[in-house]
């Protein structure tokens, strides 16, 4: 017995050593040396400004261990737009390893400058920021759209990231997670790294995101349902989201045996701003191998104005599944194009090799054509030979297409050895296809049927990102909620046809496994059923009226799961979800008004019109609500691309307490009872490409009088408003 105490003090006091050794967390910390933290949970608020972090990272040869401790960085009633602040900033130095750590509540989880061979692995970077989407199911709002086209200056930080790299060289990315947020992981002159067996899924933009980032290798990873802008049957936007993004001069890239589906567009690659300016550079020679871009809202893949390999990738249920814009010695082979709008539409290419692919199913097949002028103001088309030409067609499988080839404005096709099954029509060309030849071609078919070298990035443990994925194939699974995409890990009832005019209403209630009963329902009448398993479909009818105020309210009990939010709730606890549905009709008379700002500027002397002038509508119509989008201007007896609107309106509303939102472009004003509530007036404070979107709350009862004044000067147009009751 003495013997066993003795040989266990020793290992005690290790343990207790050991123990002693753990640093804690607190608020401004720099670490600058290898560290186990202590498992606990931190709540570390940061200042909205990024370069004042919760805590700091600097130096060289450090390995940081959260072992599974949690930063905290929001307040509990805090919505995710709400987020702001920096958790982990990592600056300069070499060699640093960050694993199993949990940060969430941050726009930026964890943010990395000037790293050369950075390791983050095991990590967990869910729910922190992401934007409150203003579409709904029956419409989209123009205000969610998103803009990649400028960072360098680090532009892309407004709209958050779970992970941000900049200068960070040589570096690791493996096996995290990132759910629940916005982006991902963000890549700026990053090169030379590898990001592997990570699952970055349902988020509302982009899973991986590359700009000016070059010979980095990308595989096995899970982007799924990276996706915004989509609404079954109504629209299907994507609004810029994409499960991979590739943006300004990132080369050499090499994509393999990733899945990202159910994405905006699962592979978007552009070739930035340089390239449209100076038509030098793009985004060339990345290699896009054995992934999964199905079921996309818009594009499976999209690469234009650049030069890639795109090879043996799986590309099912998307509006195009390639859209390849002034691509050009691109090489497209081995890939499965099924049930596709259209599988693969090139505009203004050239050089570019279609070969050895399945196509099936689509209204057409392979669409090449050219237009009849393009944008003057293009520098790329100024400096480049832009016809639709040369073009090698070989060795593909056709069957069930509507149009196997539609052609326009495109000359020199070698079009041979492809196999063909049902079909509605071969060749839809006119005369302005040139140089068509369908005649075996034996040099060219040898230098088609060239051998080419494909190989397995040599990763530890590679996981099989297909995995079950079957279980939500199809474009139907895509569910965006108000704040990104439903994750079928806890209960919601969704409305399966919100286009529907008629009075009854068909929904969904998913789920995990368990019960649920309704609690209480208000504007709606004869609901199908009362209570019932997972997952199960109920109708209800609505009662008629011109104001729409539907809330049905239900009630789940089962096992845990974790909500929208991050949040965990308990095995056992009943939790409370529904379905909201509002509107309030308000008499809008609107009138357009011509505009000339070379005689009036109504922003820069902030009346809508000159004094003492007379003005006369251009164009009038009466409606129940704003919701509108201008491309070009409005046309009346002609087209006006500068304008004036008024909206004046009123309303009969119920007292409550109200949100009132307004999307707009270039100026807007809003008055209530001849208040002014909302005074964006000055365009020059939205710099970058969207539309803003602004709410306000107030107090409303009975009888109000609305007066919207808008100003637009030039180029796109929206203006919307919107009204939710909150109580």
């Amino acid at each position: 017995m003495i013997k066993k105490i003795i040989l266990f003090l020793p290992l005690l006091l290790f343990t207790v050593l050991v123990q002693a050794q753990k640093k804690s967390l607190k608020a401004g910390l720099v670490i600058n040396r290898s560290v186990q933290i202590k498992k606990k949970i931190y709540p570390l608020r940061a200042s909205a400004d990024l370069l004042q972090p919760a805590v700091i990272i600097e130096g060289n040869d450090i390995t940081v261990d959260f072992n599974n401790a949690v930063l905290k960085g929001n307040k509990a009633e805090e919505n995710p737009d709400e987020f702001t602040g920096v958790g982990i900033l990592i600056k300069g130095g070499k060699n640093i390893t960050v694993k199993n750590l949990t940060a969430k509540g941050y726009k930026v989880a964890l943010m990395a400058v000037n790293v050369e061979k950075l390791t983050i692995q095991n990590c967990d970077f869910s729910y922190n920021y992401r934007k409150h989407l203003n579409s709904t199911q029956e419409k989209e709002d123009i205000s969610d759209w998103m803009s990649y086209h400028q960072n360098e200056n680090d532009e892309w930080l407004r709209y958050g990231a779970a992970i941000y790299l900049r200068n960070c060289d040589s570096f690791t990315v493996n096996d995290n997670k990132v759910t629940g947020g916005q982006n991902a992981l963000m890549l700026t002159r990053c090169n030379n790294g590898m990001v592997y067996n990570n699952d970055f899924s349902f988020n509302s933009g982009i899973g991986i995101g590359m700009y000016r980032s070059s010979a980095n290798t990308i595989a096995y990873n899970r982007i799924n349902f990276n996706v915004r802008g989509y609404s079954h049957g109504v629209y299907h936007r994507g609004q810029d989201s994409a499960g991979i993004l590739v943006y300004e001069q990132s080369n050499n890239n090499y994509f393999y045996k990733n899945s990202a589906t159910h994405s905006g567009d699962g592979f978007f690659l552009w070739a930035g701003q340089t390239t449209m300016e100076s038509a030098k550079g793009g985004c060339n020679d990345n290699i896009i191998a054995r992934n999964d871009f199905s079921y996309a809202p818009t594009n499976g893949i999209e690469v234009t104005f650049s030069r890639n390999i795109i090879r043996n990738n799986r590309i099912f249920e998307c509006d195009h599944g390639l859209w390849g814009g002034y691509s050009y010695d691109t090489e497209i082979t081995g890939n499965h194009f099924r049930n596709n709008r259209i599988d693969i539409a090139i505009e203004h290419g050239r050089q570019n090799r279609i070969t050895y692919n399945i196509f099936s199913g689509s209204k057409e097949a392979i669409r090449l054509w050219a237009r009849a002028s393009q944008p003057a103001d293009w520098g790329y088309v100024k400096n480049t030979d832009t016809r639709s030409r040369n073009y090698s067609i070989a060795f593909n499988n056709f069957s069930k297409a509507g149009i196997v080839y539609h052609l326009n404005r495109t000359d020199k096709l070698n079009i041979f050895g492809n196999i063909y099954g049902e079909y509605d029509e071969l060749y839809k060309a006119d005369t302005t296809v040139t140089g068509l030849d369908t005649l075996l071609n034996d040099e060219l078919a040898k230098k088609l049927s060239a051998d080419y070298e494909e190989f397995a990035p040599a990763v530890p443990f590679p996981i099989d990102p297909f995995q079950k994925a079957a279980a939500l194939a199809g474009k139907k699974n895509i569910l965006i909620t108000e704040w990104g995409p439903y994750d079928f890990r806890y209960p919601i009832i969704w409305n399966t046809n919100p286009a529907d005019t008629s009075a009854i209403m068909e929904f969904d209630i998913l789920g995990p496994p368990g019960k649920w009963k309704v609690k209480s329902a208000t504007g709606v009448q004869n609901i199908s059923a009362a209570e019932g398993t997972f997952p199960s479909k109920i109708t209800a009818v609505k009662i008629p009226g011109e104001r729409t105020d539907i809330k049905i309210t239900l009630e789940y009990s089962g096992r845990a799961f974790t909500d929208a939010f991050g949040n965990t709730i308990k095995r056992g606890k009943p939790h409370g979800f529904y379905y909201k549905k509002f509107f309030q009709p308000i008499s809008f008379t609107v009138n357009w008004f011509a505009l000339d700002t070379a005689f009036h500027h109504p922003v820069r002397t902030g009346m809508l019109f000159p004094e003492n002038a007379r003005v006369r509508a251009v164009k009038t119509e009466k409606v129940q609500k704003l919701d509108y989008a201008w491309w070009g201007g409005i046309k009346a007896d002609k087209q006006y691309e500068q304008f004036i609107t008024v909206a004046e309106g009123d309303a009969d509303i119920e007292p409550g307490q109200y949100e009132i939102g307004v999307t707009w472009d270039d100026a807007v004003r809003l008055y209530i009872d001849g208040k002014p509530v909302i005074d964006e007036w000055n365009p020059s404070l939205y710099k970058f490409d969207e539309s803003p979107h602004k709410k306000i709350e107030l107090q409303l009862g009975g009888k109000h009088h609305f007066r919207v004044e808008h100003v637009e000067l030039g180029g796109f147009a929206t203006l919307s408003l919107k009204m939710k009751k909150l109580f």
